[in-house]
C-alpha cells in the first residue's frame, strides 16, 4: 500500500483534513507531514490580531497521521483499498511545548505501542520545521473496515 493510497483512504476532507505527506512507513510507525495554510478556518478567531494554531487541531493532526495513516496500513490486508474505514478515538493524553503558527510545517512521528483486535496505541511526536519538539503523547483508536454498497 502506497503513501497516496493511505491518504486517499483517511475518512478526512478539507477543510479537516491534516496529513500532506507520508514519508517513512512500517509495521512499527510512519512519519508524515503536514503544512498548515494561512487561511485555515480556525486561525480567524484564536488568537485575536496572533493566529497559533489549536492545540485540539494538533492533537487531530497527530491522530490522522500517527494513528489512522499507520491503522489504514496495518489494516491492509483486510481489503481496505475497496472499502471505507471507521475510527473512534478512544483516548489521548497529549503534553505541548511549542505553539505552532499559520504557514508552520509539522512532523508527526508514530510508533506503535499495541495493535489488537483492532484497537491500536501509538506514541506520537510532533516537531516543528526546526526540528523542535512541539508536543508528544499517546493516541489510542479504533479501527473498522466497512464494505463499500454498491
Amino acid at each position: 500500500m502506497t503513501d497516496k493510497e493511505i491518504i486517499a483512504k483517511l475518512p478526512y476532507q478539507a477543510p479537516f483534513l491534516f496529513v500532506d505527506a507520508i514519508e517513512a512507513l512500517s509495521e512499527n510507525g510512519l512519519t508524515g507531514s503536514y503544512t498548515f495554510k494561512s487561511d485555515e478556518y480556525f486561525y480567524k478567531g484564536h488568537f485575536k490580531n496572533h493566529p497559533v494554531t489549536p492545540g485540539v487541531i494538533l492533537t487531530e493532526c497527530m491522530a490522522q497521521i500517527g494513528l489512522v495513516s499507520l491503522g489504514i496500513y496495518l489494516l491492509r490486508n483486510e481489503h481496505v483499498l475497496n472499502s471505507n474505514i471507521q475510527v473512534a478515538l478512544t483516548s489521548h493524553q497529549i503534553d505541548f511545548y511549542l505553539p505552532v503558527f499559520p504557514n508552520e510545517k509539522v512532523t508527526v512521528i508514530s510508533e506503535k505501542e499495541y495493535f489488537r483486535f483492532n484497537k491500536l496505541k501509538c506514541k506520537v511526536k510532533m516537531f516543528n520545521r526546526n526540528d523542535e519538539l512541539v508536543c508528544r503523547g499517546v493516541i489510542s483508536g479504533m479501527l473498522k473496515v466497512l464494505q463499500d454498497e454498491e
